[in-house]
């Protein structure tokens, strides 16, 4: 298995925060993640929602960023509270392709216990630092359903600005922006 992947923040931190890789190891502690009923509407597509299962979803979710591990599509790292320990969720930079073109995009979902204390914007904001520090693209955008008022503030508090709507796996998105 690879120790590293593109695009990675590992070893990256925040004010309250520690990035590092995804592990079998927290398959347990992210099962409560998709155990919440509105975690993974955002995240997975109509078909993928269908499944009822929580640790049919899990293995979902850790397959996908996984391959995206080894695909070198960039990936989703995990966010540590320096403070606790705990797992608060995921954040990471991913290469998506949106109307045909690829772009590097800011994704990020936390765990229910911890939403709504700052720590999507948090490492939001590490991710479009490093990005930038690294050059790896001239801009970044996040894709999020017109609904998904919580990421639709975590992009705006991070700079971005709505750039157009459009289709995204099936799916209508909007595609909020921030250039170097």
């Amino acid at each position: 298995m690879k120790t590293t992947f593109s695009y990675s923040l590992e070893g990256q931190e925040t004010e309250r925060l520690t990035f590092r890789k995804l592990t079998e190891q927290d398959f347990d502690t992210w099962l409560e993640f998709c155990k919440f009923p509105d975690s993974l509407i955002y995240v997975f597509s109509q078909e993928q929602l269908k499944i009822e299962d929580p640790i049919e979803r899990c293995r979902i979710w850790f397959d996908r960023v996984f391959n995206r591990y080894n695909s070198e599509l960039g990936g989703m790292n995990v966010l540590i509270e320096k403070q606790t320990g705990a797992l608060v969720g995921q954040c990471g930079l991913l290469i998506q392709t949106i109307d045909g073109v690829q772009e590097l995009e800011i994704g990020y979902s936390i765990m229910p216990a911890f939403r709504g204390k700052g720590y999507a914007t948090e490492a939001a904001i590490k991710c479009k630092q490093v990005a930038f520090e690294q050059n790896y693209s001239q801009s970044l955008i996040s894709i999020i359903v017109p609904e998904n008022t919580a990421s639709i503030g975590v992009a705006l508090n991070n700079g971005m600005q709505l750039d157009k709507t459009t289709m995204s796996n099936g799916d209508r998105v909007n595609i909020y922006r921030i250039d170097k």
